[in-house]
């Protein structure tokens, strides 16, 4: 889930041009509303991604209230695969409430739905929770870890001011076969160990801000069968549009980005976008 509210612009943003090849954005929020705004009509919002070479999404719910919202939206559209987890920030709270565990029970039934192919976004964030939360995001992280391994679902990793803490769970923990640094937010040494462990790097708008030249030079180094992209939608909206409310039809804006980084042509990029999308998800038809 998103870094808070960027200012700048404001207003809906124009359609970009389409995509070669269609990609999936890998992380949105169409449960969420942002800044005053209303969540979005889902039905419109596919639509429009659509329109823009963004034929499929993963949706994810990291609350109780976002992981139902998931499940309901997956059985009525095909265009969407779910992923479902208790964020950790969530975490912290709930466990002060002493009602996390039965949180995760809840997560847990949810997430043997079939199109449920994510656990998370799960993780850590020592930005928004103090000391006094970090054993419970800690704890609730090890506690999906096991869940994605035991339900053979991929993992989404919300890592925020906490990459050494991060990755010792994960080397701790074993990581599961699909794991996936959403909104990868890392300098190049990070990206580095990623790779050498065999995570999926996920880029976000972020990527495309002026003062991101180091999370470029990290992606430089990813390999194109280890990237995927998302929006973390409604947050993080790419250049020049920061400051609005992020969806999904502005990906194009995000790929176009990465392929100048990598200097590779945009279909070469969208090719690879969709089909590690559809390895580590599966088949958004089954």
């Amino acid at each position: 889930m998103g870094k808070g509210h960027q200012s700048g612009y404001d207003g809906p943003p124009p359609a970009p041009q389409p995509l070669p090849i269609a990609v999936v954005d890998n992380h949105t929020h169409l449960d969420i509303a942002r800044d005053g705004h209303r969540a979005p009509d889902v039905d419109a919002a596919l639509s429009q991604a659509v329109s823009v070479g963004v034929d499929r999404a993963v949706q994810i719910g990291c609350d109780l209230p976002g992981a139902r919202f998931t499940v309901e939206q997956i059985d009525r559209h095909p265009q969407l695969l779910g992923g479902v987890a208790i964020h950790p920030n969530e975490a912290a709270v709930l466990a002060n409430a002493g009602a996390l565990q039965d949180a995760w029970a809840q997560i847990e039934q949810l997430a043997a739905h079939p199109r449920i192919r994510v656990i998370g976004e799960t993780g850590l964030d020592y930005f928004r929770t103090g000391p006094e939360g970090v054993q419970a995001q800690q704890d609730s992280f090890r506690w999906h870890i096991d869940l994605a391994k035991r339900a053979g679902k991929a993992l989404q990793i919300h890592d925020r001011d906490a990459h050494e803490d991060v990755m010792a769970v994960l080397d701790d923990e074993g990581a599961p076969e699909s794991t996936v640094m959403h909104c990868f937010s890392g300098d190049i040494h990070l990206a580095r160990r990623c790779v050498a462990r065999g995570y999926y790097l996920s880029f976000s708008g972020t990527v495309t801000f002026k003062n991101a030249q180091a999370l470029r030079n990290a992606l430089a180094i990813v390999p194109l069968d280890r990237l995927l992209v998302e929006t973390d939608a409604p947050f993080l909206t790419p250049a020049p549009y920061r400051g609005a409310v992020n969806a999904s039809y502005l990906i194009p804006l995000t790929v176009r980005a990465m392929a100048d980084v990598l200097t590779v042509d945009v279909p070469t990029l969208c090719a690879a976008l969709s089909a590690n999308s559809e390895r580590v998800y599966g088949s958004w038809s089954d």
